[in-house]
């Protein structure tokens, strides 16, 4: 009888041992699964099983709000007033919004399965845009006239056209967001203004000329105490000159997208020198050096003309804000940055000055139309208002073209401050296809 109960007692004892060894790791693994959870409970005194359920209890509310936030970002992005396209890593589109069908002019409104960007949309431009994000993994900006085109080859009717303006924004997995905005008001009122201000530079030219034409006849009439004030009249009037011929010079670079009809095989080193070769006397006033760096010849299909004008902007600016006795550096070579649409290498071009440099809240305006920097940039152009010696340039318009030039050849440029002088550092970038000849160009 003794050993009955023994036994009993003993086995009790196991099975009690072995539950609260399980009990044991039962608890350890709650703890473990506890610590897991991101959000503990507010009453660690509370049992495991108490404290996962409540737990669980705010990451279900945490993930309702979460997807309440997504689907009030989807409903803003559904009825935004610009376009939204929402692209995988394979180029498909998942999704876009009502304004991009409607710019698009995509009539499918279920993207369920998802089909090529380039199946819905025949845009090259908006396929070479989505792949230059994901490459760059950046904000990048293209824009382009979309031309609707029917997928119904019956159909050949004419279909609307509107210039865009892509921005594409890198997402994750390969994934990209890209933004539309219809340009077609934006460029109505550009051509209206450069309209106007073409019409107001023609009507200027003439009065002008005939100013001028008086004030030099006036000069060998009057008293010689009194030729200082017709000189500083006819610098004024020179100036004002230069500032018409600038504006014709913009207006007629507006109305000129492409320049492949006027190009020409050109040494792009050669015409650098002769800009500098004309602005020389200028930058022996200042006591300036001249150093170049690169191939001692590049030839490339350019307009001439234009690029010519581009340097000598380029250059006058450099001479404008350099110091006395300084040095202005050009280079000339090749580029692999992503800076153009097409395919590096590119044909890179700089001008590097040891002047003050931009302020950083002008380098974004440093391209725009009559835009005055820092007035550490113009100290010089005050200077030489109260002589009466000629000025190059202070018309307000020198970066403008330039930036017109270059996109004229579809090339992008740049403005910064060199790491190393401190001064003004613009760069222009060239498609590489331009390049006639690679022979001797490398640096």
């Amino acid at each position: 009888m003794g050993g009955f109960w023994l036994g009993l007692l003993l086995g009790l004892g196991l099975g009690l041992g072995l539950l609260l060894l399980y009990r044991s790791r039962y608890d350890a693994k709650l703890k473990a699964l506890l610590q897991r959870i991101s959000i503990q409970s507010a009453s660690p005194v509370m049992p495991y099983e108490s404290q996962i359920a409540s737990a669980i209890a705010t990451q279900t509310s945490a993930v309702e709000s979460l997807s309440a936030q997504v689907e009030d970002f989807r409903q803003i992005l559904a009825l935004a007033p610009i376009g939204y396209l929402y692209v995988d890593e394979e180029n498909q589109l998942l999704w876009c919004n009502r304004q991009a069908r409607q710019l698009l002019d995509i009539e499918q409104t279920d993207f369920s399965p998802p089909r090529l960007l380039l199946a819905v949309v025949r845009s090259y431009e908006l396929d070479q845009l989505v792949e230059q994000t994901r490459q760059c993994q950046a904000l990048c900006q293209q824009d382009w006239t979309f031309r609707s085109i029917s997928p119904d080859p019956s159909n050949v009717s004419e279909r609307p056209a509107y210039p865009l303006r892509g921005s594409g924004v890198p997402l994750r997995k390969g994934h990209v967001g890209v933004f539309l905005e219809n340009r077609q008001e934006a460029i109505m009122l550009i051509q209206q203004r450069d309209r106007w201000t073409s019409d107001v530079a023609h009507e200027l030219k003439t009065p002008l000329t005939s100013i001028r034409l008086v004030s030099e006849t006036l000069r060998s009439r009057i008293d010689p105490s009194l030729t200082r004030w017709v000189d500083r009249l006819l610098n004024e009037v020179t100036r004002l000159s230069v500032l018409v011929d600038d504006l014709l010079k913009l207006s007629h670079l507006d109305q000129r997208e492409r320049i492949e009809q006027s190009s020409e095989e050109t040494d792009l080193v050669g015409l650098l020198h002769q800009a500098w070769q004309s602005l020389e006397p200028l930058a022996q006033l200042k006591q300036l050096q001249f150093t170049y760096e690169g191939p001692p010849a590049l030839a490339a299909d350019i307009d001439a003309g234009l690029i010519y004008r581009a340097f000598f902007n380029l250059l006058d600016n450099a001479i404008k804000y350099s110091p006395t006795a300084g040095t202005i550096i050009a280079k000339i070579g090749y580029s692999d940055e992503p800076a153009l649409a097409a395919t590096p290498p590119h044909l890179l071009i700089e001008i590097i000055d040891r002047g003050p440099g931009f302020a950083a809240k002008d380098l974004p305006h440093i391209f725009d139309r009559f835009y005055r920097a820092d007035p550490a940039r113009t100290k010089e152009r005050s200077a030489h208002l109260l002589t009466a010696e000629p000025i190059s340039s202070g018309t307000g318009l020198g970066l403008a073209i330039v930036q017109r030039i270059v996109a004229s050849h579809q090339g992008c440029v740049q403005g910064q401050n060199h790491p190393e002088t401190q001064g003004g550092w613009l760069k222009i970038w060239l498609p590489g296809k331009r390049v006639r000849s690679t022979e001797s160009t490398d640096l």
